[in-house]
C-alpha cells in the first residue's frame, strides 16, 4: 500500500472542505434577484425617462436634453452613494443598480469615499479624480476606436 505525500493530502482536504461547503450553502434566490434588479433598473431608467421628457416638454432639443438628462442621473447617483443610500438600493437591486450610468458614479464615488477620514477636500475630493481618471480614459479610448471603426469601415 502506498503512503499518500503531503501534497495529496493536502488536496484532498481542500476537496472535503469544497464538497462540505457546497451542502450547507445557501442557494441564492435567483428569481428574486432577477424580480429585483429588473424593478430597480426599470425604475432607475424611468426616472431618466421622465426626465428627459420634461426637459424636452421645457423646449430643450433632444441632445441637449439628453446630455443633461445623464448629468442629472450621474449628480443623483453620486449623491445618494455620498449619503448612503445607493449602496442600500444595490443590496437588494444588485446588477439593476450598476448597469445604469449612476452605478457608474456609484463605483467612482465608492471607491473615493474611503479616503473620508483624510477630508471631504484633501481626502475625497483629491482621490476622486485619481481613481476616475483611469475609468475615463479608457472609456475615452475605447468610444475612439469604435468611432473610427465606424467611420473607416462603414
Amino acid at each position: 500500500m502506498e503512503i499518500p505525500n503531503a501534497e495529496e493530502l493536502k488536496q484532498a482536504e481542500i476537496d472535503e472542505y469544497n464538497s462540505l461547503v457546497q451542502q450547507i450553502k445557501p442557494k441564492p434566490p435567483l428569481l428574486k434577484h432577477c424580480f429585483w434588479a429588473f424593478v430597480v433598473g426599470g425604475l432607475i431608467c424611468a426616472l431618466a425617462q421622465v426626465i428627459l421628457n420634461s426637459l424636452q416638454a421645457g423646449g430643450m432639443g433632444q441632445t441637449n436634453a439628453s446630455s443633461v438628462t445623464s448629468v442629472i442621473m450621474i449628480f443623483l447617483g453620486a449623491l445618494l452613494t455620498g449619503i448612503g443610500v445607493y449602496d442600500e438600493i444595490g443590496k437588494t437591486a444588485g446588477a439593476g443598480s450598476i448597469v445604469p450610468i449612476t452605478g457608474f458614479s456609484n463605483v467612482i464615488v465608492a471607491s473615493a469615499m474611503e479616503f473620508k477620514r483624510e477630508g471631504y477636500i484633501f481626502g475625497v475630493g483629491s482621490r476622486i479624480f485619481s481613481i476616475a481618471g483611469p475609468t475615463l480614459v479608457f472609456g475615452f479610448a475605447v468610444s475612439t476606436l469604435i468611432g473610427l471603426i465606424k467611420v473607416l469601415f462603414m
